[in-house]
C-alpha cells in the first residue's frame, strides 16, 4: 500500500508529539497510583480511570501518531476509525468511573438520586449508539448526525458530573470544585470537533486543549496521594 504525504507534516509531527507526551504521561501517572494505592479506593480508582482513559486515547492515538509521520493510508484510516470508536466508549467509562470516584472522596454530600440514574443511562445509551454502523466508524466523513445522536447523552453525563463537583465544592480542601472547570473546558473542546472537525481540519486542533484538560483532572487525582 503506498502511504499519500502532504507538502508539510510539521503541524501533525507536531500533534504526534503532544499526543506521544501525553500516553507516556498517562501510563506513568497509572504507575504512580497503583505505586501508591494501598488500599486506598480512591487513589486505586484514580488508577483504573487513568488506564482507561490512556488505553482508550492510545486506540485511535498511535494511528494519528502513525500517519503524521508516514502519511496516510487506508489500513491507518480503518485503525483510526476503530481507535474512535473505542475511545468513545472509553471515554464514557471514564466519567462513570469518576463519578465513582467522587463518591469515594465525598460520601456525606447529599446530592439528587436522579443523578446516580442519569449518570448510568445517559452512559449506557451512549455506548451503544456508539455500536451502531450508522457511525461510519470505518469512513473518512463519518456520520456528523450520528455524531449528534452518540454525543447528546455524553453530554448529559458530563453535565453530571460538573453538578457533583460543584455541589462538594470545596469539602475536606482538596480543590475539587476545578474538576467541574476541567470538564466544562473538555466538552467545550470536543464538540466543534463533532461538529465540524471533518469539514474543517484545523478545529481537530481544539483536541489537544480537550486533552490538556483531562491530563488536569489526572493531575487532580495525583494531588490526592497522600491526603
Amino acid at each position: 500500500m503506498n502511504h499519500t504525504k502532504p507538502k508539510s507534516r510539521m503541524p501533525q509531527i507536531g500533534e504526534a508529539i503532544f499526543c506521544i507526551a501525553y500516553l507516556i504521561f498517562d501510563l506513568i501517572a497509572a504507575c504512580i497510583f497503583f505505586t501508591n494505592a494501598k488500599g486506598d479506593q480512591v487513589i486505586l480508582l484514580f488508577g483504573v480511570l487513568t488506564l482507561v482513559l490512556g488505553g482508550g486515547d492510545a486506540f485511535h492515538l498511535v494511528p494519528r501518531i502513525i500517519k503524521a509521520f508516514r502519511g496516510d493510508s487506508e489500513k491507518l484510516e480503518w485503525w483510526s476509525g476503530l481507535g474512535l470508536m473505542i475511545s468513545s466508549i472509553t471515554m464514557t467509562v471514564f466519567y462513570v468511573l469518576l463519578f465513582y470516584v467522587w463518591r469515594a472522596i465525598f460520601p456525606e454530600t447529599a446530592y439528587p438520586a436522579a443523578l446516580f440514574w442519569l449518570i448510568w443511562i445517559s452512559a449506557v445509551i451512549r455506548i451503544v449508539l456508539c455500536l451502531f454502523p450508522q457511525n461510519n466508524w470505518f469512513q473518512a466523513e463519518g456520520n456528523p448526525r450520528w455524531g449528534v445522536y452518540r454525543n447528546l447523552p455524553f453530554a448529559v453525563t458530563g453535565l453530571c458530573l460538573v453538578i457533583l463537583f460543584a455541589l462538594s465544592g470545596n469539602t475536606g480542601g482538596y480543590g475539587l470544585w476545578r474538576m467541574s472547570i476541567a470538564i466544562v473546558i473538555s466538552f467545550a473542546c470536543y464538540f466543534p470537533v463533532v461538529l465540524w472537525g471533518k469539514k474543517k481540519p484545523m478545529v481537530g486542533m481544539l483536541m489537544m486543549p480537550k486533552t490538556a484538560a483531562y491530563v488536569w483532572m489526572i493531575c487532580m487525582g495525583l494531588g490526592l496521594i497522600g491526603r
